[in-house]
């Protein structure tokens, strides 16, 4: 249902992706594309449905310390008109309170008419009593509190803390409720990076070279990039930093025969192309067939010849790649996206601990699989966009138990001007709120 409300329109689609389990951006792009919603109300309603998700659990802990009934035994539109509300109230600085109250009450009278004035009483009495919260205690209840206080799963939170110790796991808690910074990858057969930075200004871009990857840039205020002429003449693609280090620690050479195994959306997979001048041969395979043509629209954007592409399961052997072997195969496995979560929010809430254990496995499959179509010295990079070790060194240790021809390549030799960015065994591990970039893994391995 479209509608000229962004409340109602955000409404909506936070219904369907709790019903549906639906992509936000997907849906926002959908609504945004109908060209209803005008103005300012377009970036509102962008802005309700990622605070909300990102903010899901803080909003619920307020909500159960107003509310006689707790979060989850309440109607599933009076929860989300009550997210919606609260968030607008405690986080949304430019509407005012009794705006955010009002127009929620107006549109609890349209959704859920019985419950609006539990609606109202409840976002009343939270909008008094802000001062009165309390969160568990940090202390004695480290995992409970960075999970109420920044919105993640608890199970998520204890497994940080495990790793990082609370310090730094609270940092990375909230950096991983904060919006993402967009970045964008130059495409270096058409132009420097440089001469991108003074293009993108003189589209009124504002921007800026970033901090890790030679051909990274991070744009701070763009508006709709797929409208800029810069990006329909093929100069950049959207490109997270950490994702962009990956094909540079692959280092595929001019000429070789490189596999991306996991290919889709095709950002890897053209970088890899650009590294190698194009030239060679790119086998760009994926399952999902309707996201083989979103890597060759961008192929076709950026002018890449080198790239082809090709339906595979990598967990099985494949009539695509059949009889051919590569110098460097690229494993950007896929993965519970722990990484990523301030990007797509609504999917910490629908993983648990227990999935980690089962795409581990996947992943350990496709290994073991794709490295039969390695060349004698040949390389593997492995990659994931988690922060799980279950999903990373656990996977890369179990793979070589198996496979004593492999060994683990130490980046930090062979990279030097990334070491702040590696481990004690040479693996890559970046964190958003050390390293301002999503966070990700890799780690290179070679037939010896």
């Amino acid at each position: 249902m479209s509608s000229k409300n962004p409340r109602r329109a955000a409404f909506d689609i936070l219904l369907r992706i709790e019903k549906e389990k639906s992509f936000a951006d997907i849906l926002i792009d959908h609504e945004l594309s109908k060209d209803i919603i005008k103005g300012a109300d377009r970036g509102l309603l962008t802005e309700l449905v990622y605070g909300v998700l990102r903010r899901q659990g803080t909003l619920d802990y307020i909500i159960s310390q107003f509310s006689k009934q707790r979060p989850e035994k309440l109607e599933l539109f009076v929860r989300l008109l009550l997210r919606l509300g609260i968030y607008q109230c405690f986080f949304l600085d430019r509407v005012p309170v009794s705006a955010a109250v009002n127009e929620t009450v107006n549109l609890a009278k349209e959704l859920a008419p019985r419950a609006s004035g539990f609606i109202n009483a409840v976002l009343r009495n939270a909008d008094r009593g802000r001062d009165s919260i309390r969160y568990p205690d940090r202390a004695e209840r480290p995992a409970d509190y960075l999970a109420a206080r920044y919105s993640h799963p608890a199970w998520l939170a204890r497994q940080w803390c495990d790793q990082l110790g609370l310090e730094a796991a609270e940092e990375l808690a909230a950096a991983m409720s904060e919006p993402p910074p967009l970045t964008v990858r130059v495409n270096t057969l058409r132009i420097t990076r440089d001469e991108l930075i003074r293009r993108l200004n003189d589209e009124g871009v504002s921007c800026s070279a970033t901090s890790w990857s030679p051909d990274g840039i991070r744009l701070n205020q763009s508006g709709q990039i797929t409208r800029l002429p810069s990006f329909r003449e093929g100069l950049f693609t959207v490109q997270d930093e950490s994702s962009q280090l990956a094909p540079l620690f692959l280092a595929p050479g001019k000429g070789e025969r490189v596999l991306d195994a996991c290919a889709a959306p095709g950002g890897k997979s053209t970088q890899v192309a650009q590294l190698m001048q194009d030239s060679g041969e790119i086998y760009a395979c994926d399952v999902n067939q309707k996201k083989l043509r979103m890597i060759k629209e961008t192929c076709d954007r950026l002018g890449i010849n080198s790239v082809r592409t090709f339906t595979m399961d990598a967990t099985a052997p494949s009539n695509a790649i059949k009889g051919v072997t590569f110098h460097r195969i690229l494993v950007d496995a896929p993965c519970s996206g722990l990484g990523v979560i301030r990007r797509n929010p609504e999917g910490k809430w629908s993983k648990s601990g227990d999935d980690l254990l089962s795409l581990a496995r996947t992943q350990v499959s496709i290994l073991e699989n794709l490295c039969r179509y390695l060349e004698p010295k040949g390389t593997i990079l492995y990659a994931t966009c988690s922060t799980s070790i279950q999903e990373n060194e656990y996977v890369v240790d179990s793979f070589l138990a198996q496979h004593p021809e492999f060994m683990v390549e130490d980046l930090r030799p062979l990279f030097p001007q990334f070491a702040p960015l590696f481990t004690e065994r040479g693996f890559f591990r970046s964190w958003p709120h050390r390293d301002g970039m999503d966070g990700f893994f890799s780690a290179r391995l070679k037939r010896k």
